[in-house]
């Protein structure tokens, strides 16, 4: 089994993980897919761009940010490895993307074009199902404690919860990007690190 062989694996098991899928629905799932390699720095949509596909990351890093009129970014979200990526809001309403996508790393991704997608839930009940899965767990399920997270918890906390789901992270991902992914400045990011390491 090849490398992508092992990729499209993945993005099944991903799949799968939301909703059951039959044979048929996959098949059709498959045809759509396309595979994509991302440069370092490259940008893969830009804010007020309109969104065409959803995005599978099959190895790499992306961030979500907005940038402000005086230039200032903001960062949304990071995605890694085996994470869907994307404007949902843009791609739903085939308006422009409100916030820029941006490879952190080399990155390969399986990319479906979003508008033949929802052609197909039309015919298979089981990719609605996954939809609606998949709308529910990153629009809700998700979305919730990360707001609450930001309230509730201390920068550190919401750091080390961060290195307990991606032990590498902060070796891939710069200061700056995690920091303001934490919802802090890269000074307090290096005080909390300098902090851990004196009490390990």
């Amino acid at each position: 089994m090849d490398e992508f062989d092992n990729f499209r694996k993945s993005f099944k098991q991903k799949f799968e993980s939301y909703a059951p899928m039959s044979p048929d629905s996959w098949q059709l799932i498959e045809s759509l897919v396309e595979f994509q390699t991302v440069q370092k720095d490259e940008v893969l949509l830009h804010n007020g761009q309109v969104a065409r596909n959803l995005h599978f990351i099959c190895r790499g890093a992306l961030i979500a940010y907005y940038t402000d009129d005086e230039g200032n970014s903001y960062n949304k979200n990071i995605f890694l490895e085996n994470d869907f990526a994307g404007s949902t809001i843009s791609l739903m309403k085939r308006t422009p993307s409100n916030f820029t996508l941006e490879a952190l790393e080399d990155t390969i991704l399986i990319n479906i074009n979003y508008r033949k997608y929802r052609e197909l839930i039309d015919q298979q009940t089981d990719l609605k199902d996954f939809y609606i899965a998949y709308l529910e767990k990153n629009w809700v399920m998700d979305k919730e404690p990360r707001e609450i997270s930001l309230v509730m918890e201390t920068a550190t906390e919401r750091y080390i919860k961060l290195l307990q789901q991606h032990p590498d992270i902060d070796k891939r991902i710069p200061q700056r990007h995690l920091a303001s992914h934490l919802g802090i400045t890269p000074t307090q990011l290096s005080r909390i690190r300098k902090d851990l390491k004196k009490n390990s």
